[in-house]
């Protein structure tokens, strides 16, 4: 529901009044507008009335922000500049046009990154932004229009898309004495290590092989990346999705750790804002994931 009339200034008042807190002066704001000085100061105090607050005061010859002020011209820019990007996108053809998509870090650089290029190429009117997000949030009052996400699909608010499930395996330093294990259980002798966004995934992984275990704390790291490398230098057993893994097996970094690998702890989803149709950029690259990931 939208807030009621009385708190929602007229855009010419906002208007005035960011264009007099960016330039100082209601003289330049008025040039910058093309209005005069005192339609400027009016608006500014018809604003000021209606919120009840001082937003502006005299110092000299400069117009300066009050505290209020200060805080209110940061909220009402962002504002600003989205009704602005939304009046634009409502007049252009939305065929072309650009999809902000929210990423995981290594989900983005190890498994979207290199097929983008097939989707660019396929739809050489549409740019991509990417921007990493290490956890889900809330997409509605993002500047995103999608973002991948990780987990069991207990979002509000969205429609989601199903990609597909990540398959982790137990990785360790090429060095280990005894690796990799017949029996899995010997990896509760090491030291294992975990990422912040998924604290349970080894409890998950033992008790997909039948084995309740409880397990100690160990390291943390809140990136894929930053926990290869220690796995790398010995410090413990890394459990990743095997999009990050096989690089670094492949070229000898690490190794398998146990023989029984191939786990799901979760998927990865495309979601989007259900509140609203999906803009063609969005459609566009719904679809082109839907081939990627459908089954064979």
């Amino acid at each position: 529901m939208i807030a009621p009339r009385r708190y929602l200034p007229s855009v010419s008042a906002l208007l005035a009044f960011e264009a007099c807190a960016r330039l100082g002066s209601a003289t330049s704001a008025a040039t910058e507008l093309s209005l005069t000085q005192s339609a400027i100061s009016r608006q500014i105090k018809t604003l000021e009335e209606q919120l009840g607050v001082q937003l502006m005061a005299r110092k000299g010859r400069r117009l300066v922000l009050t505290q209020t002020g200060t805080e209110y011209v940061r909220e009402i820019r962002e504002v600003l500049g989205r009704l602005a990007q939304a009046s634009v996108n409502a007049r252009t053809e939305r065929r072309s046009g650009t999809l902000n998509l929210a990423i995981l870090p290594a989900f983005g650089m190890h498994w979207l990154a290199p097929r983008l290029s097939d989707f660019s190429q396929a739809h050489p009117e549409i740019t991509v932004n990417l921007s990493t997000r290490l956890r889900p949030f809330s997409i509605g009052s993002s500047p995103f229009d999608a973002a991948i996400h990780f987990g069991h699909t207990d979002w509000p608010g969205v429609d989601y898309l199903s990609l597909m499930p990540e398959i982790v395996v137990p990785v360790c330093a090429r060095d280990l004495p005894g690796a990799p294990f017949d029996d899995p259980s010997a990896l509760h002798g090491l030291p294992l290590l975990h990422l912040e966004t998924r604290p349970r995934a080894w409890q998950r992984w033992f008790e997909a092989i039948g084995d309740d275990t409880p397990l100690p704390d160990g390291m943390m790291f809140d990136q894929f990346a930053t926990m290869a490398q220690a796995a790398m230098h010995g410090l413990g057993v890394a459990l990743l999705p095997t999009f990050v893994a096989e690089p670094y097996l492949r070229d000898g970094q690490l190794q398998l750790a146990a023989e029984r690998t191939g786990e799901s702890i979760g998927s990865y989803y495309l979601v989007w804002p259900d509140d609203r149709p999906a803009a063609a950029p969005l459609a566009a690259f719904r679809a082109w994931l839907e081939g990627l990931t459908a089954p064979a």
